[in-house]
């Protein structure tokens, strides 16, 4: 062999090993791209599940605002509720005190055959004005 053939062999061996190299190269960039690839949907994953987070967030605060509205708009309504009642029930305080209701109430209870004592008790009465309120009834 000439020097010709052996340059010729130096050189296909030469391209042999370069085609390897280039082979290599293009199997690890392959890996790489996979390896890239799986990475973005698990990124893409973890973004969807962020703003699935975030929606839930928001929504739980939105319901938290609705319920704590809610809840105020409840508090007023049983502040003026409480209020109506206290004004019923100063009413009917000054109603039971009223001479006339006593006198109804000591004659139904005499009426239904109440003693005297009790219904000098049940009104705050004294006994003699329980018995003068049921003398002059009869």
């Amino acid at each position: 062999m000439d020097a010709t053939g052996l340059l010729l062999v130096g050189f296909t061996i030469l391209e042999l090993l370069l085609l390897c190299v280039v082979v290599a190269f293009f199997m690890r960039l392959k890996k790489s791209e996979a390896i890239i690839s799986t990475l973005q949907s698990r990124q893409e994953e973890f973004l969807n599940k962020l703003h699935f987070n975030a929606q839930l967030e928001n929504e739980l605060v939105r319901s938290f605002q609705q319920r704590q509205e809610r809840l105020g708009e409840l508090d007023r309504q049983l502040e003026t509720q409480a209020q109506r009642l206290e004004k019923l029930l100063a009413k009917a305080r000054e109603f039971s005190k009223s001479p006339s209701f006593l006198r109804q109430i000591i004659l139904a209870g005499h009426k239904d055959g109440v003693a005297p004592q009790e219904l000098a008790r049940s009104t705050g009465l004294s006994l003699e004005e329980v018995q003068l309120i049921i003398d002059q009834s009869g």
